[in-house]
């Protein structure tokens, strides 16, 4: 489920913040101070790799928090697929600032065009099939910045947090049966989507008594998904309510493909988000004025 703009918004600007401190709490950036102020300096954010562009909102609020005296223009935008060699962004401003926020900056265009380049590879194997869902397994105080990502990289978003929906797995299910526990969640939350974590054919046939709203498969073969998606099926047929599908464990790039076409709606899995390989992405400045 897509966040608000106003939302990522808030999120880009806390993010960047919180990435600054890192860098320049408590003393500031010392090396930077030997530089003379009245230097100015342009230059490219330049892909040393091919891609997909994400987190330029991050980059442009990184350099406008260090230094509202830099201009930052961009050549491309969310989402773009680029080149290695192709320039992303232009800027300009005070040379001590830029070199500052560079590697701030830097750090998250490489990691979020990571994502939203591993999504795109995804989102293209899985062809006209399923589609291409994240998970929660994203790095602490950035799950915000990182789904954005995966819609630049085509996918989409599973739930963002906790509050947004009733997840039933496992070890929900201790002491309850699933029938018992989403009764309870409709009780409690009647507006809430409720999803049903299930590892077998029986578990799916009780999640279907149930009326659960999203199927999780789990750690399942995909001829076993398949058979899942029959029962639903059936039980759609005959006048039940069919809830939407979730494949999800162990799926790999390399079986994406099969189980994207087994009939369910979305595949997830958490390397999207914690396993993406950061982009290789620089700052090429111009000698200084």
């Amino acid at each position: 489920m897509s966040q608000s703009p106003e939302s990522l918004k808030r999120s880009i600007e806390d993010s960047v913040q919180r990435a600054l401190e890192e860098d320049l709490v408590p003393d500031g950036d010392l090396t930077a101070m030997l530089v003379p102020s009245e230097l100015v300096a342009s230059g490219t954010i330049t892909a040393r790799q091919d891609g997909v562009l994400a987190g330029s909102a991050c980059v442009s609020e990184t350099f406008r928090q260090v230094d509202t005296n830099i201009n930052v223009s961009w050549e491309r935008k969310e989402g773009d697929h680029f080149l290695a060699g192709d320039t992303l962004a232009t800027l300009n401003g005070p040379l001590a600032s830029i070199l500052t926020a560079e590697r701030t900056a830097l750090n998250f265009l490489s990691h979020l065009s990571g994502i939203a380049t591993l999504v795109a590879k995804w989102v293209q194997e899985a062809g006209n099939g399923a589609k291409i869902w994240d998970t929660r397994k994203t790095i602490p105080g950035l799950r915000s910045v990182e789904k954005a990502a995966v819609l630049a990289g085509g996918g989409t978003n599973h739930r963002h947090n906790l509050s947004e929906w009733v997840m039933l797995k496992d070890n929900h299910l201790t002491g309850t049966t699933i029938k018992e526990a989403v009764a309870l969640s409709r009780q409690k939350w009647p507006d809430r989507l409720v999803h049903v974590e299930c590892d077998s054919t029986k578990q799916v046939e009780e999640a279907l008594e149930a009326g659960a709203d999203i199927l999780l498969l789990d750690n399942m073969t995909p001829e076993q998904v398949k058979q899942c998606v029959v029962i639903v099926d059936g039980f759609s047929a005959n006048g039940g309510k069919k809830p939407l599908l979730e494949a999800s464990g162990g799926i790999t790039f390399n079986t994406v493909s099969e189980y994207s076409q087994t009939g369910v709606d979305y595949v997830s899995s958490g390397t999207l988000t914690n396993s993406a390989p950061a982009l290789d992405i620089g700052l090429d400045l111009v000698n200084p004025d």
